[in-house]
């Protein structure tokens, strides 16, 4: 459940990565408190966005609280998150999970296909459903897009055998990414209610499209594979759509989702920026990667590893498979994404090659800053509050 955005200590500045962990620490406790300790396992690194928004759309920081210890931070406390935004966030999770569970039911997607199992996971997707809808309530947030979302996804991936009503041909790749696109357009639109700041609801929603059609194309490259061995429905191949093609519909996603989040007005934009703007342009980079490919416009030199690529670049190390890549899988699950393996974190190169500060007047805004890229303990000021891109 971890989403494509995965930001670590080793690429973002530690002022905005201790943001970002109070966001996610709010997100788990919120979960818990309101819902009991096995709902954490919903935390939702791409769900968490709306609380970022949220907060990134107030003058002054969002009131936080001090946890306890506790074992994913080296049983260190934290001040958290506590507001409307990490709630609504809790909300979104749970509805996103419930949705996951419910489409791997309905697929029948490995144990899922076992009756007890199936069961169980249908019944557990419901209080997970029920309980967001309820939350989402008390917010004044409509979950219908987030809700309707799994069941017109699955009307739409299944007309290619059952054409839809009132068409003769199965959809297109743009029409499959339309549930992904408007629910997180609601979600995203949703945190302008809650800031007091309706006048960036329009800009909110197009990032919210824009993000959705990224989320679902990168899921869509990164699966491709394996689910053309198994013959599970891909919308890459449903729709005969190439690796290079994807690439293009994801740049442009990728620039519709950077001019959205341009207009808009955030008096604390830089988390924001750096989780959807950066770390979604890392996202689609490393899945084209994996597949192989760069793309029209992303020579093989551009990636870490390849010929050409910049000094100080190390080739991505590679998912050994068997036991140890499930030991890894189970203590990255158990600690919420915190702890990832070395073939799954983004570590190449030096801050100046990972933080792009072209176009931003990073240094310039803040006092005592020096230089915009200090070294590898930060960028930026260490978190000073600068734009890094």
């Amino acid at each position: 459940m971890f989403g494509i955005v995965r930001p670590c200590r080793h690429v973002m500045c530690k002022g905005l990565y201790a943001d970002w962990m109070g966001h996610l620490c709010g997100l788990c406790l919120a979960l818990r408190d309101e819902h009991g300790h096995l709902s954490r396992l919903v935390t939702n690194y791409d769900g968490l966005l709306v609380s970022v928004l949220t907060e990134a759309q107030s003058p002054a920081s969002t009131s936080r609280r001090r946890a306890g210890p506790c074992a994913l931070r080296g049983f260190k406390g934290a001040d958290v998150v506590e507001s409307e935004g990490v709630r609504l966030a809790a909300s979104v999770s749970l509805l996103l999970a419930a949705g996951k569970v419910s489409d791997h039911v309905a697929d029948g997607d490995g144990v899922y296909a076992r009756r007890p199992v199936a069961a169980g996971a249908t019944r557990l997707a419901g209080r997970w459903s029920s309980a967001g809808t309820a939350m989402a309530g008390t917010l004044g947030f409509d979950p219908t897009p987030l809700t309707a979302a799994a069941g017109r996804q699955a009307l739409l991936e299944r007309a290619p055998a059952q054409a839809l009503p009132g068409r003769n041909a199965a959809p297109g790749l743009r029409e499959l990414t339309g549930p992904a696109e408007d629910a997180v357009a609601a979600a995203f639109a949703h945190t302008a209610v809650l800031a007091g700041k309706p006048h960036n609801q329009e800009a909110l929603e197009a990032a919210g499209r824009g993000f959705g059609k990224l989320a679902h194309l990168i899921d869509a490259v990164e699966d491709l594979a394996d689910d053309r061995a198994s013959g599970a429905y891909n919308p890459l191949a449903a729709t005969g759509t190439g690796l290079d093609e994807a690439r293009r519909h994801c740049d442009a996603a990728h620039a519709e989702l950077r001019a959205a989040v341009d207009e808009l007005d955030l008096p604390r934009p830089a988390l924001t920026r750096a989780l959807l703007v950066r770390e979604t342009g890392s996202a689609v980079s490393r899945a084209f990667a994996t597949a192989g490919t760069h793309g029209p416009g992303h020579p093989p030199g551009h990636a870490p590893g390849d010929p050409g690529a910049p000094p100080g670049q190390r080739p991505p190390k590679q998912d050994p498979g068997g036991l140890l890549s499930l030991a890894c899988t189970a203590l990255s699950c158990c600690t919420c994404g915190l702890y990832r393996p070395a073939w799954d974190e983004d570590r190449e190169g030096s801050c100046c090659e990972r933080f792009d500060c072209s176009g931003y007047d990073c240094c310039g805004n803040c006092s005592n800053c020096g230089s915009c890229c200090p070294g590898e303990d930060g960028c930026c000021c260490d978190g000073c509050g600068c734009d890094c891109g």
